[in-house]
């Protein structure tokens, strides 16, 4: 560590760290009770260890990364490893929701339309289902999704939702303008309009869950349109959850007097990370919700 403050070209490598390998074991509880619940072998309280080590491991790994960041252990080697790191991490977001969206085009375009006699397939649709009409949206040939369900709807909660994204990403702009410009409580209130309105998208999406589940009889049994839509949606409120976590802690580091005009690496980051879950949310509202 003293070497790393007498010299900047050298690069800081933390030896020890429990971190790692706490990770490892909480990721590995996590997806063991993700398995056991959807296999129907426990109930869904068998993801709450995994989840409670997880978040263990995120605030101790963190601080550790913050208290070695105010202490001047890092420099410019270190600073372009972080931003390397985060631009690779969200490539990796990017072809995770891609994978989803391949999923989506490709029953919407190819499946639905072959099990529904069109081209080459024409045999399928008259051997296994002749009465099956390719539309879209549509719970399976035979009414596999095993219930009459009402399509979403791209106004109401999906529309408000879809303003409220679009508006935390103007705060968020301001936000970080307002830090480098050393405008600090402009940079303060702005932030945290941008987690409240996160937390505002995860209620609202709760909210329509909920009509779903109740009122509409759309859940992810719901053949290939409700798997889709739970599954695209689903991992995107959660992608919101974690930002607006993640704002709120820069939003605290703000408060204790984090950050300055020059370096504030972690505000960027998460900043990025939350221009990423804007532009996803638009695809979704466009390709799930609107078409």
């Amino acid at each position: 560590m003293t070497d790393a403050h007498a010299d900047s070209s050298k690069y800081y490598v933390p030896h020890g760290s429990p971190w790692p390998i706490i990770a490892a074991l909480s990721l590995f509880s996590l997806m063991l009770g993700a398995v056991l619940y959807l296999d129907g072998v426990a109930p869904v309280w068998i993801l709450l260890p995994g989840v409670a080590l997880l978040a263990f491991m995120f605030a101790g790994w963190f601080s550790t990364v913050i208290g070695e960041n105010q202490h001047g252990v890092f420099h410019f080697r270190e600073d372009r490893s972080f931003r390397l790191g985060m631009m690779w991490f969200i490539f990796s977001e990017v072809m995770f929701f891609a994978a989803f969206f391949g999923a989506l085009f490709y029953t919407r375009n190819f499946s639905v339309p072959w099990l529904g006699g069109e081209g080459a397939k024409a045999m399928t649709n008259f051997l296994l289902w002749p009465h099956y009409e390719a539309t879209w949206p549509t719970n399976g040939p035979g009414h596999v999704g095993g219930r009459v369900f009402s399509a979403m709807s791209p106004t109401g909660v999906a529309a408000i939702n879809t303003l409220v994204l679009l508006t935390s990403g103007l705060t968020i702009t301001i936000a970080h303008h307002a830090l480098r410009a050393g405008k600090r409580r402009m940079l303060t209130v702005f932030l945290a309009l941008t987690f409240l309105l996160g937390f505002t998208f995860v209620g609202l999406q709760a909210h329509e869950y909920y009509d779903a589940y109740m009122h509409m009889n759309l859940r992810l049994t719901t053949g290939i349109y409700g798997s889709t839509f739970f599954m695209l949606t689903g991992f995107h409120g959660l992608h919101v959850t974690i930002g607006a976590i993640m704002l709120l802690v820069i939003w605290v580091r703000v408060l204790r007097g984090h950050f300055t005009p020059e370096r504030h690496f972690a505000f960027e980051a998460v900043a990025w990370y939350w221009h990423f879950v804007d532009v996803v949310w638009l695809c979704l509202f466009v390709f799930v919700y609107w078409l």
